[in-house]
């Protein structure tokens, strides 16, 4: 006989502070006749697997937009957690943390949802998700695309003056490995739309990582920081609605 598993308690987080810099106000900008950061509640509430989306804000004008594209808002952020050089870690602490101590509900699997990143399916979400929930050993699963510029090849300033390799050779015992051709190093990744990590991992060992890193490719991603990135957001978005009438 087969045996169901047990239901995972899973919470998706959208973390939505107010007070941006490089482009005022951006996840409640108007894209496609909706606040930006309704596009990844959307995303996230259509999942099958996310049982709560709570979003994580200092803002109760974003808060009340929240709610109106169903996102729970139990807690308002602290002001300690909203600073422009706070990590993301804190805040997903708190959410997590906050509904364990207040409500007595404990996720299995916190998702970190990012506003600034609207193109993030549903589908991806779930997939991400299902990658994590097959490998009980793994500490999370991260979405990433391929690195349009390998981190082997940058450089970095040295005394305000001169330049150096991010890397140095010892790194694959390569001579000038800046220099080396792309097939001879290792696949490079960037971190894009959204992650899922276990309880384990983010409360009790206190990372937002983990040592085991499951990673799930995506095709495309904008993360929204600036207005050309919103406007490339706005055209893909209008790109897929096109394609999803015809």
């Amino acid at each position: 006989m087969n045996v169901s598993p047990i239901p995972l308690n899973i919470l998706g987080v959208v973390g939505a502070r107010s007070g941006s810099k490089s482009l005022p106000n951006k996840n409640i900008l108007p894209l496609l006749g909706k606040p930006m950061m309704s596009w990844i509640i959307g995303a996230a509430k259509r999942s099958s697997l996310i049982t709560r989306v709570v979003l994580s804000t200092d803002s109760p004008a974003y808060a009340e937009i929240g709610r109106q594209y169903g996102a729970e808002t139990p807690f308002m952020r602290p002001p300690e957690l909203c600073g422009d050089l706070v990590p993301d870690f804190d805040w997903l602490y708190h959410a997590a943390t906050w509904l364990h101590s207040n409500e007595g509900w404990k996720a299995d699997i916190i998702v970190r949802l990012a506003p600034t990143f609207p193109l993030c399916k549903t589908a991806d979400i779930d997939a991400c998700l299902q990658l994590l929930i097959d490998h009980p050993e793994a500490d999370s699963c991260y979405t990433v695309i391929e690195a349009p510029k390998h981190p082997y090849k940058m450089w970095k300033m040295k005394d305000d003056v001169y330049i150096e390799p991010i890397f140095p050779d010892s790194v694959i015992n390569l001579k000038d490995v800046f220099n080396q051709p792309r097939q001879l190093l290792p696949r490079a990744y960037v971190y894009i739309d959204a992650s899922a990590i276990r309880w384990r991992t983010l409360v009790e060992e206190k990372r937002i990582a983990g040592g085991k890193v499951l990673p799930y490719l995506i095709a495309d991603a904008v993360d929204v920081d600036h207005v050309k990135d919103f406007e490339k957001a706005e055209e893909i978005l209008r790109s897929r609605m096109g394609e999803s009438t015809e």
